[in-house]
């Protein structure tokens, strides 16, 4: 995919201009988005002996951002603070389509889209890195994610962080294999309480900066607004999951898969949301067992250590970003999918999350996007 396709363009310096001062081998961008984590990343690539340009995405978004500020504005104020010159780069086509559009068809298909992972894949490790390599010869990228690359002479791997409860590794499945030797990630030995430590010890302005917790293109808003044009709005049947009728739902775009709170009907026992039909605009509610699966299949599969992604494999799979890496089998691999079969079922796997496979060395194998059909 082309940068010059989807019209990106580089704005001009939010300060000082970039004049490398290093051989390009030590030269590094790093994505900015305001926050403490890539902040601190981009003052660890400076010590390190890195010569280092900010880089900030503009997407599609109004800067509803509230107490937290523009994260924008952060991001070139940090550079500015750190003597490291900073850039804007608009990328707003490229997110409405294949970002936001891909959001707004999932869930028109009664899927549940993760837009950080397309982000990553799509646009950051694509699109991104590679139009600064051809605007500034900038081959190396890094970003404030908690993960780790490991390089220990034979091919880099990506693998989890040091601090567990942080990890994020899970998000970049999506990046080819071929760039993962030249990406940097600066937090994946630290834990979040030393970044901010680091923050403050510096006097960054977002040492303290709260997290945000909302898709970055909602702002501080309903993600649902963008989903008023699918279809996925509209008023449907509630049934069992034997297709019993046994209530009406607000539109499907309102529920995922697992969800418990918030459907509006009472039982017995606890129900789950534990289907969602599109096509017949349709949920089903069940138990907590009727919802989970030991069986998954995932398709779009992106290939980090090949050899590994063998049938009958044992490894460890995450169908969501939290929670640990659960025991499971590899169960089939062909051209278009794998299926693995986890030691005990996994409770409410959703059609367009992503199923992330670990080796027993904590890096990523493969990951893919979760399939409601069997791949074959």
């Amino acid at each position: 995919m082309p940068a010059n396709r989807w019209n990106i363009k580089l704005f001009e310096p939010s300060f000082a201009a970039w004049e490398p001062q290093s051989e390009p081998s030590r030269q590094i961008a790093v994505l900015m988005s305001g926050g403490v984590d890539s902040s601190v990343a981009a003052h660890l690539l400076r010590e390190q002996g890195w010569d280092v340009l900010g880089i900030t995405m503009k997407i599609p978004v109004s800067c509803r951002t509230g107490s937290r500020g523009c994260c924008g504005a952060d991001a070139a104020l940090v550079c500015h603070e750190l003597s490291i010159p900073h850039y804007f780069v608009d990328v707003t086509e490229a997110f409405e389509k294949l970002i936001i559009e891909r959001f707004r068809l999932s869930y028109g298909k009664g899927e549940t889209p993760n837009p950080c992972v397309d982000c990553n894949t799509l646009l950051k490790f694509s699109l991104v890195w590679d139009f600064l390599e051809e605007t500034f010869g900038i081959r190396h990228l890094a970003t404030g994610h908690y993960a780790r690359v490991i390089q220990t002479g034979g091919p880099a791997r990506l693998g989890r962080a040091k601090d567990r409860a942080k990890d994020q590794s899970y998000f970049l499945y999506g990046i080819a294999r071929e760039k993962l030797a030249r990406f940097v990630l600066p937090l994946g030995e630290m834990t979040k309480h030393d970044v901010r430590a680091t923050a403050g010890r510096l006097g960054l302005t977002v040492a303290e900066k709260a997290e945000s917790m909302e898709l970055c293109f909602a702002g501080e808003g309903d993600y649902r607004a963008a989903l008023a044009s699918t279809g996925a709005d509209r008023p449907g049947d509630i049934t069992d999951m034997r297709g019993n009728i046994i209530g009406s739902h607000k539109g499907i775009a309102h529920y995922t898969l697992g969800q418990r709170r918030g459907i509006g009907l009472a039982g017995g026992k606890p129900l789950y949301v534990g289907r969602i039909c599109a096509r017949t605009n349709t949920i089903a509610l069940g138990t907590r067992e009727e919802a989970s699966l030991q069986t998954i299949n995932a398709d779009r599969i992106n290939a980090l250590i090949p050899g590994e992604l063998v049938a009958g494999r044992p490894m460890f799979g995450k169908i969501r970003s939290y929670g640990e890496p659960q025991p499971c089998t590899l169960a089939t691999v062909g051209r278009a999918g794998v299926t693995a079969e986890f030691d005990r079922p996994q409770f409410a796997p959703c059609p367009g999350q992503r199923l992330v496979l670990y080796n027993g060395d904590d890096n990523i194998v493969a990951g893919g996007t979760i399939a409601a059909e069997v791949i074959s």
